[in-house]
């Protein structure tokens, strides 16, 4: 009985740590409830890179109206508990402050100013914890950030529409409408969850695309080209917004403006993208195109997770052929009217369990 209660406010604390996806990057989504027998009497979550954690949060809530409470309540917690000084406090200090004397952890923090750091402090002062409450969900949550840390990478999202017969292009210079607007609006809702969009030359030509999410509330990506030959115009619509644009290319490395052109190594040239990419903290980037940018990754076996949107209505004939995966291992698929959207992992990748 007691291992369902705590896989109930688990879920609960994925819930909370979720709304903060789009906003806390480079650190993780976590979420954290404070219960006092059988009932919530404290919730939050990591709102803002930068800001107060979840644990702070949710024991702030609590002081509101449940003060007396804390001090024989369980503490749930997505993540353990960070024990360092970063831009904010510990928070392991805080619950031993407060006196909560039992927390449950989802997973570990693999981050090496916590990795078991953080529940060290806590038995020390202590406190009875558990670690490991619907772990896989945990560890699943924020595999973007786990990702990251172990590999030295941004976590990978590769995403492409092709039509029924597996075009994902035309070959004329009309731009193919494949995807229709519902999906057109969960891609957006892909672009708010991720830290950074990546197209390349051919693509940004074609398709003139903004790359920001405006058919979805949030934070909109960071824009990165894959422009080798610097071929692509200055007055396309990815760079009128005067957002920050990241421009790789094998030519130059310079500021002008707006626009970082990065340059990089023909050799290794996408683990170098990954580098660069690593450098600058930016820990997810969805790739949305074109063909060669996509397979580039593919081949390479540099990606994590892969969304392809089969319109099943479309037949073309001839046209682009659709990218190639390669050791991937299906997830899930979804439907959206004539749409098939299927999700894959790629199965080195230890950290996804599943879609969120």
């Amino acid at each position: 009985m007691q291992n369902v209660m705590h896989q109930q406010y688990m879920q609960r604390c994925f819930q909370l740590a979720r709304l903060g996806c789009g906003y806390v990057a480079p650190n993780p989504m976590v979420g954290a409830v404070l219960v006092h027998e059988g009932e919530i009497i404290g919730e939050g979550y990591h709102q803002q890179y930068g800001g107060p954690h979840a644990e702070v949060h949710c024991i702030e809530d609590a002081l509101k109206q449940h003060k007396d409470k804390i001090i024989s309540s369980t503490l749930y917690v997505s993540l353990e508990p960070c024990a360092h000084y970063g831009k904010t406090p510990p928070c392991a200090d805080l619950i031993i402050k407060h006196q909560i004397p039992r927390v449950v952890i989802g997973c570990s923090d693999i981050f090496q100013e916590v990795n078991g750091k953080g529940v060290q402090k806590l038995q020390a002062a202590g406190v009875s914890v558990t670690v490991g409450v619907l772990e896989q969900q945990a560890i699943g949550l924020n595999k973007a950030f786990l990702t990251y840390h172990t590999h030295k990478r941004p976590y990978i999202i590769l995403k492409w529409a092709q039509t029924a017969d597996g075009f994902i292009d035309s070959v004329g210079e009309e731009r193919l409408l494949i995807s229709n607007e519902y999906t057109n609006r969960l891609v957006h809702q892909w672009r708010s969850e991720t830290v950074a969009i990546m197209v390349g030359a051919h693509t940004a030509i074609k398709d003139n695309p903004i790359l920001n999410n405006r058919l979805w509330m949030g934070k909109s990506p960071k824009k990165i080209l894959w422009d080798p030959h610097l071929r692509v115009p200055k007055d396309l619509r990815l760079f009128a917004q005067q957002d920050e644009t990241l421009v790789f290319n094998r030519q130059k490395e310079a500021v002008e403006g707006n626009i970082h052109y990065l340059q990089v190594n023909d050799n290794e040239m996408i683990r170098d993208v990954l580098q660069r990419l690593y450098d600058w903290q930016i820990q997810s980037v969805l790739i949305e195109g074109g063909r060669q940018l996509l397979q580039l990754f593919i081949d390479a076996g540099l990606w994590d997770e892969a969304r392809v949107i089969v319109n099943k209505n479309a037949i073309i004939r001839s046209g682009v052929a659709a990218p190639v995966l390669s050791g991937q291992q299906p997830l899930k698929t979804v439907y959206l009217a004539n749409d098939e959207i299927s999700y894959y992992k790629n199965s080195n990748n230890l950290f996804v369990h599943g879609v969120a």
